[in-house]
């Protein structure tokens, strides 16, 4: 938990940011300190310390400042998934009402599955909502499509931190791993049966870019009295269709 300190000062350093990203390009310490009501020095300790995140950069000759590379990488990923989560939605939606099961749509964001959209079916009781919820891509079918398209050394560095057993499924060992991603790989798919929470299940197949890069996977979810083994083949092929048209609009393609 944050003291009243640290939320105070939180605060004080996005109004930084805020304040810079409106500034005609650069802007000095005392402009800023002046503009938010801060005292310089706590405004220059504030700017120090997001300069060190590469938040914001000082300009050697004029020492005014501007947001940095970070906050451009950041803008970048949140446009995207805010584009993604636009054109999937109304596909998600149709998904949700064919199969009667909650549908999503997952990213990679660092080392885990975030949630960015979701849609429920409209008669069924409903699941939880996941929107931004993210979760160990090793613990649910998305998650599993995602590692798939990730390089083996990738995989070995995220087992090596270890693999959290969510129930009595998930999958802990490397080798398991392993030969479950290459499943995945072949059949263009993941399952996942109780290893996130023991009573849900899943399938999730991914999204293309335009060159063929996995850059979302799709899931449908739903409890696992309902969402059993046997329903795996019709739901994957309505995700697939659903994927293909996700891919589409993004100028990609559904995977074979």
């Amino acid at each position: 938990m944050l003291d009243g300190n640290a939320v105070r000062s939180v605060d004080r350093a996005a109004a930084l940011l805020l304040a810079l990203g409106e500034s005609q390009g650069e802007a000095g310490v005392t402009e800023l300190a002046r503009r938010l009501g801060l005292h310089k020095s706590t405004a220059s300790r504030l700017l120090a310390t997001l300069q060190k995140r590469g938040l914001v950069e000082q300009d050697d000759d004029s020492g005014k400042y501007r947001l940095g590379l970070a906050v451009v990488r950041l803008g970048e990923r949140a446009e995207k998934a805010l584009d993604l989560r636009r054109i999937a939605l109304p596909e998600l939606e149709r998904l949700a009402h064919l199969t009667r099961e909650a549908t999503g749509l997952g990213i990679l964001d660092g080392d885990v599955c975030l949630t960015v959209a979701q849609a429920d079916p409209p008669t069924l009781g409903g699941l939880a909502d996941w929107t931004g919820r993210a979760f160990a891509l090793h613990s649910a079918a998305a998650g599993k499509v995602l590692l798939a398209a990730m390089p083996e050394r990738e995989v070995v560095r995220l087992a090596r931190r270890g693999l959290t057993a969510y129930t009595g499924h998930t999958i802990t060992g490397l080798e398991s791993l392993l030969e479950e991603l290459a499943r995945v790989r072949k059949r263009g798919f993941a399952t996942c049966f109780g290893e996130l929470e023991p009573t849900i299940n899943g399938v999730a197949v991914p999204v293309l870019d335009a060159r063929g890069n996995v850059v979302a996977a799709l899931g449908v979810r739903g409890p696992a009295q309902r969402l059993t083994p046997s329903r795996v083949t019709e739901l994957v092929d309505h995700a697939r269709q659903t994927a293909q048209a996700i891919s589409t609009r993004l100028g990609g393609m559904i995977a074979a």
